[in-house]
């Protein structure tokens, strides 16, 4: 008999975090608001409940918790070289072993598609907030 633990509810929030996170911070970085808003329409890293199923242990959950926070924290380094390349497209490769599309290769990031920092994107975070 083998004894599996479930994944918890918040795995699961802590990975729709993450893909916020992505979509908040990482890709205004690289990609114009335009292409972003493509990136909703092919559903790139969306989670249904169907996806949820293919990650219904903790190992499982935290398996795509991790490739992530590494694809994150690659992302978020401040020169990307070469050593990572293995290592982004390892966690890429589990991310769609889970049925999560990813369709971005390293080559994306690299390209000298980083924008300009000063840009606006509605996708990231306001820096303050005015209450009205």
């Amino acid at each position: 008999m083998k004894v599996v633990f479930a994944s918890t509810p918040e795995q699961v929030q802590k990975i729709e975090e993450l893909v916020q996170s992505l979509f908040s911070n990482i890709f205004p970085q690289y990609f114009p608001d335009e292409e972003i808003k493509q990136f909703e329409r092919l559903q790139v890293l969306h989670t249904t409940s169907r996806h949820s199923e293919n990650f219904t242990t903790l190992k499982e959950a935290y398996q795509v918790i991790s490739s992530l926070q590494t694809i994150i924290s690659i992302l978020e380094s401040s020169n990307l070289d070469e050593r990572y390349v293995s290592l982004f497209e390892k966690n890429v490769y589990t991310l769609q072993s889970f049925g999560l599309c990813f369709p971005f290769s390293y080559s994306h990031f690299c390209e000298e598609k980083m924008m300009k920092e000063d840009m606006l994107s509605i996708y990231t975070k306001a820096a303050n907030e005015l209450l009205i």
